[in-house]
């Protein structure tokens, strides 16, 4: 018998947002499996990982906006090989990565690619002396803020005299909204880091009627005994809604041949499970406008589509789709909103199976650690994690990328 699962490369990424000073996407880091637990043997490892960013490049350049850049990891030899130039680089940043030494060879490759067009740079910079030669070629020059102790002083000597080079200071490995406020005022002006989803605790922070109105609506979605009736009342009371329905379902990606002129008929051909997703998908996107929630949104959706099909996957009986896929939706609440996850929690009827979860135990909490681990690169966490559902690695690969696409149309469609 054909296991099914060999027939599978592994080449799915995670991609990490990079914020500008505005908290806008200037575009986003592509972090690789650089190798770990491929599934097939291959000889040439320059053709495999060629093939790798091909693969993952067109995943994650799918529904952003054709302003945004994709930061991409070169190790030395994918430098030396060239491989570079199969990127359009009018998208795509060559991040030279901090192991990588600037000998004779690696600086004639990498200028190669800055004379053809190329952005370049230069990864994980804290003032190393070996690391200059690089610096004379760097667009953006990378500097990992947690290797300073995220220390102003040390900051201020590791890029004193990087001015004049002319190239854009990235902050990364950003760990709160004070460093991040901080850093603008050094000349960083793109950001990465986990900033943009942890909360910052505004006092007095109180939930508005709207985003309340929201809250609750999504909790009576996710409910076992959700009435179908409720959700034609709740599209029916909102214009703005049915109109996005609309636009959505009558998308040439849904593949219909006729159009939908009625919300019982929407209804009937997305089925209910997905019209109820939609739903929660778009009221979460617009639980906050601004841009660095934009963000959050899809990553919360993308979440509870892929907790929702590792919960498939593996066959548990203990997991409830349901429960998964709200809690998922639910996780960056806090972030989004600037309000501790307790006291969200604490306005809603949620099963105790997604409070625990979201408080941190039990097997949601899990399913929610693994996907935190994939999302932010964290591959052997994530190796590990794979192995105690039983599940490999191509399984989950395709889940997040099954799920990504799916985020984006449910939230694109609004």
């Amino acid at each position: 018998m054909v296991d099914v699962d060999s027939l599978y490369e592994s080449f799915f990424v995670a991609r990490q947002p990079v914020f500008q000073t505005d908290e806008s996407i200037w575009g986003y880091e592509l972090l690789f499996r650089a190798g770990e637990a491929n599934v097939a043997e291959i000889a040439n490892d320059s053709q495999a990982t060629s093939a790798v960013i091909a693969d993952g490049l067109s995943m994650a350049l799918e529904g952003l906006p054709e302003t945004a850049q994709v930061l991409i990891n070169f190790p030395e030899q994918m430098l030396l090989d060239g491989v570079g130039f199969a990127l359009p680089s009018d998208r795509c940043v060559v991040e030279v990565l901090e192991h990588v030494r600037p000998t004779p060879e690696v600086l004639d490759a990498v200028r190669r690619l800055k004379d053809a067009g190329y952005a370049i740079a230069v990864d994980d910079y804290f003032g190393q002396p070996e690391l200059r030669p690089f610096l004379e070629l760097a667009d953006i020059l990378k500097i990992d803020i947690l290797a300073l102790g995220a220390d102003p002083e040390r900051i201020r000597a590791a890029v004193a005299g990087i001015g004049g080079l002319g190239c854009r200071l990235l902050a990364e490995k950003v760990e709160d909204n004070a460093t991040f406020r901080q850093l603008g005022g050094m000349g960083f002006t793109l950001f990465q880091g986990f900033f943009f989803s942890r909360p910052e605790i505004l006092t007095g922070r109180k939930l508005s009627t709207s985003e309340l109105t929201r809250l609750q609506l999504l909790s009576e979605l996710s409910g076992l005994d959700f009435d179908p009736k409720r959700l034609s009342e709740i599209l029916q009371s909102d214009p703005n809604l049915s109109y996005r329905l609309f636009r959505y379902i009558n998308s040439a990606g849904f593949g219909l041949r006729q159009k939908v002129t009625s919300l019982k008929r929407a209804i009937d051909m997305m089925g209910m499970l997905q019209a109820r997703q939609w739903l929660s998908a778009v009221l979460l996107a617009d639980m906050n406008p601004a841009s660095r929630s934009g963000e959050l949104a899809l990553m919360a959706v993308q979440r509870a589509r892929f907790l929702e099909g590792l919960c498939a996957e593996t066959g548990q009986k203990i997991c409830k789709p349901d429960a998964v896929f709200i809690s998922g939706l639910f996780s960056l609440l806090d972030t989004m909103l600037g309000m501790r996850m307790d006291d969200i929690l604490a306005t809603l009827p949620l099963d105790e199976s997604i409070v625990k979860g979201l408080c941190g135990e039990g097997e949601i909490h899990d399913l929610l650690s693994l996907a935190h681990s994939y999302e932010r690169g964290h591959w052997a966490d994530t190796s590990r994690r794979i192995s105690r559902l039983g599940l490999t690695t191509s399984q989950v690969d395709r889940l997040y990328a099954q799920s990504r696409h799916w985020a984006q149309r449910m939230v694109g469609g609004g």
